[in-house]
């Protein structure tokens, strides 16, 4: 993770002597460590990590490329860390920190001034998005364990049972496999499909319902997101129209997706499907979002992200339509952009599956 620390030290602005890290992901992407606690602390030419008795030995031997220490009087160590550097002003991540961790920061340090502006977290976003070598195969597994849950919970939906069951069969069977999850797993049927992050809970499914399943592994902390629609008995011909919509405009977006293109740009080649055949208003969220160490992350597809795609970005294609009272369908894969096209990391059968 050295490379990491020091590319964060020839970015940071002129006018920024030091960056404080503090929360969880950000101390994890750049150390590679995972810890509930500890502060990361970063100058132009030096870097800190100050850590709990809880974590000191295992810091000390998997960290690289900064001095860990064990706190003892924090403020005190980061005023001494800072004082011995020369740092007067100190950068924090505004996406990550609350008003009483800055409030706190800021009493305990004054003697430093403290900037609270989206620049080092602008900064992190940026280095984060494009994954390496390193990240991207960390995804790949956990999105090839995601597709072979879903090989394996085919075999296992049928009438009768409910969606907390099929919720906890994924979640089980992605954890015997020694990984994590990367979120709360969505498991939904019948009218309840027209809820885009619905909650799965003891209803039955039955015949000729659909069943929504959002969910992903986590391996090493890097996550995976897939969603797939299927049926259960039979289906009627409005649930295949809206399947074939659904499937339509995320093969359209997929085809799109290359190097220096606006983000928004691709949200619309799926929205104006959806809403050329009479369904708008009935996709109300974005296309798509990276995905890294976290679920969510930035960039996005949506309806105002002017960015412009790069390579290395892993990002979600998810058009859906979500009809109230009735159904709704979400079909989810993730992308890995290149310079002229991307690649699919998603293998999971997209056709309409009915079981």
């Amino acid at each position: 993770m050295v490379e990491r620390i020091e590319k964060l030290q020839k970015l940071l602005p002129d006018d920024i002597d030091a960056a404080i890290i503090i929360s969880s992901v950000n101390r994890r992407y750049f150390t590679g460590f995972k810890s509930s606690a500890g502060v990361l602390a970063v100058t132009k030419d030096k870097a800190i990590f100050i850590i709990d008795f809880r974590y000191i030995e295992a810091a000390k031997k998997s960290i690289v490329g900064c001095d860990v220490v064990l706190q003892n009087s924090l403020y005190g160590q980061l005023k001494d860390f800072f004082s011995e550097n020369g740092v007067k002003n100190v950068a924090v991540e505004s996406g990550y920190m609350t008003l009483a961790e800055h409030s706190s920061f800021q009493k305990a340090l004054s003697s430093v001034n403290i900037y609270s502006d989206n620049r080092l977290n602008n900064l992190i976003d940026n280095l984060r998005k494009i994954k390496s070598k390193d990240e991207l195969c960390k995804i790949r597994q956990a999105q090839d364990l995601t597709d072979e849950a879903f090989t394996h919970i085919l075999n296992y939906i049928k009438p009768g049972i409910s969606e907390l069951e099929v919720a906890l069969e994924l979640e089980f069977y992605i954890r015997k496999k020694g990984a994590g999850t990367a979120f709360d797993f969505i498991v939904i049927s019948g009218e309840k499909t027209s809820m885009p992050h619905g909650v799965p809970s003891e209803k039955l499914i039955n015949r000729g319902e659909f069943v929504t399943m959002d969910y992903g592994a986590a391996i090493d902390g890097y996550c995976s997101d897939m969603t797939r629609t299927i049926a259960v008995g039979e289906v009627c011909e409005e649930q295949k129209w809206i399947y074939e919509i659904t499937l339509k405009a995320q093969l359209k977006a997929i085809s799109a997706i290359k190097s220096g293109v606006k983000y928004k740009e691709i949200d619309e080649i799926a929205r104006k499907i959806i809403y050329s055949l009479g369904y708008q208003g009935k996709f109300g969220h974005g296309l798509g979002h990276s995905v890294g160490l976290e679920i969510h992350e930035m960039p996005e597809f949506n309806m105002t992200c002017c960015d412009v795609t790069e390579p290395g970005v892993v990002i979600t294609v998810e058009p859906g339509i979500y009809l109230e009272g009735k159904f709704g369908c979400r079909i989810e894969d993730m992308v890995y952009i290149t310079e002229k096209g991307c690649i699919d990391l998603t293998a999971s059968e997209k056709n309409l599956i009915i079981i």
